[in-house]
């Protein structure tokens, strides 16, 4: 999947903040913090990993829309890892790749018959007491989109184990055993009899150092689900900087009482082609004062499903169709008024000025349906400063029929998935604070 590579210390504990004093809290950690990269290969990274996620989601011959672990350039292709154990009495450490637009939660798992290179130890069920297999009746058994139970249209027994296979659109495969067992977090949080899936025969690109997903998606499967919270939320602090950025689980229905005339709230739109991931009704895009001439029915969802546009942790820039992202493109060229550092048509569009000096730049404006997400300058441009120029990048891609609302232009926003109301709710916040 699409990677900023966001590493999730996935602290799952129950919260005792002001922000939410009941929900599941986990922290997420930038993966690129403390690596000493520069501004400029932080902004490569994240135009690549944006791109290559945008590509996958865009795969239609996948029973899943994510893509774990590929590097683009040695750069890992993942988002979020999230952290926690599994198991009693010795809880074993797992590091799951974080993805909000799949279900299925599964590790890889002794015996491996093949099995990519992780450097956790892999998960041994005979260590843990409150491991069980579940079987061909189970309910979480029913809710995969392939098992053996149901192998060449036959029913096998009940009681007969449930074995899965799950494919990704880059040709990634896993195989093996759905098994529940205890979900361990920080400080003594822990979830018995949760499903997920023992990977015994995993091939791809797996390459992040993940040992597996953690769905984060609609369907029965994913920990939002399992976990039967009503809604969960994330808030992710400054990108280039190093402060965790809390995800939380369950949070109350005053989570946004502070200041509930700043809170924008906007409807999820349900997609049955891709029902694992979030949809939302763009309608258009105002840059500086201008609207964009784009019918609202570009960023609508077609018949048969493609197209229209969702909001997604995994991936880090905004990605929108190549006719939309030019029209875009154009109007900060003309907007600016500013010289064009990299051949005009490449991507990300770039602009430079005097050495230490951070040049106005038009607004950036998504409006959907009945909310405003006027971005903050932070929020879609990016600044380097070379010795002798300062140069402001314009953090958007172009990419494919889909549009895709990424995790740069959620920062220092405390975003709300209401899953009981099917609707997102978004206000600004200072995110290590929450």
């Amino acid at each position: 999947m699409h990677k900023l590579v966001l590493l999730v210390a996935a602290l799952a504990t129950i919260s005792s903040t002001n922000a939410a004093s009941s929900a599941v809290r986990m922290q997420l950690m930038h993966t690129d913090a403390g690596r000493g990269l520069t501004p400029r290969d932080l902004l490569h990274r994240m135009a690549q990993r944006s791109r290559a996620r945008a590509e996958r989601l865009l795969s239609q011959g996948a029973s899943v829309p994510v893509t774990p672990g590929k590097l683009n350039n040695g750069v890992p292709d993942t988002e979020y890892l999230a952290h926690f154990s599994i198991g009693t009495p010795a809880a074993q450490p797992v590091q799951l790749t974080l993805d909000s637009g799949s279900d299925l939660i599964w590790t890889q798992c002794l015996p491996c018959v093949s099995c990519f290179h992780q450097a956790l130890p892999v998960f041994n069920a005979s260590l843990s007491s409150t491991f069980a297999e579940l079987p061909c009746d189970s309910a979480a058994c029913q809710d995969l989109p392939a098992t053996s139970c149901r192998a060449g249209g036959s029913s096998k027994a009940d009681d007969q184990p449930c074995r899965y296979g799950y494919s990704y659109g880059d040709g990634s495969l896993t195989f093996g055993r759905l098994v529940a067992d205890t979900f361990a977090f920080a400080a003594g949080a822990a979830v018995p009899a949760m499903a997920f899936g023992c990977g015994l025969n995993n091939t791809g690109i797996f390459k992040s150092n993940e040992t597996g997903i953690v769905g984060f998606g609609r369907g029965p499967l994913s920990l939002p689900s399992q976990l039967k919270v009503d809604n969960f939320s994330y808030c992710f602090t400054d990108i280039t900087g190093s402060a965790p950025s809390p995800v939380l689980l369950g949070v109350p229905a005053n989570v946004f009482s502070r200041d509930p005339s700043a809170v924008h709230t906007t409807p999820f739109i349900q997609n049955p082609a891709r029902p694992s991931l979030y949809y939302l009704y763009l309608k258009g895009i105002t840059v500086g004062s201008t609207i964009l001439p784009i019918p609202e029915s570009r960023f609508a969802l077609t018949n048969n499903g493609t197209g229209g546009t969702i909001i997604d942790s995994g991936t880090c820039m905004t990605t929108f169709p190549p006719d939309v992202y030019k029209l875009v493109h154009d109007a900060f060229i003309a907007q600016a008024r500013l010289h064009v550092f990299n051949n005009a048509t490449a991507t990300p569009l770039c602009f430079t000025s005097p050495p230490g000096t951070r040049p106005n730049v038009p607004r950036l404006i998504l409006h959907l349906d009945g909310a405003t997400l006027d971005l903050p300058r932070e929020n879609y441009m990016f600044e380097l400063q070379d010795a002798d120029v300062s140069v402001t990048c314009l953090a958007v891609n172009s990419g494919g029929a889909m549009t895709i609302i990424g995790n740069y232009q959620q920062q220092n926003m405390h975003v709300l998935y209401d899953l009981a109301n099917n609707k997102m709710s978004f206000v600004p916040a200072q995110c290590d604070m929450v």
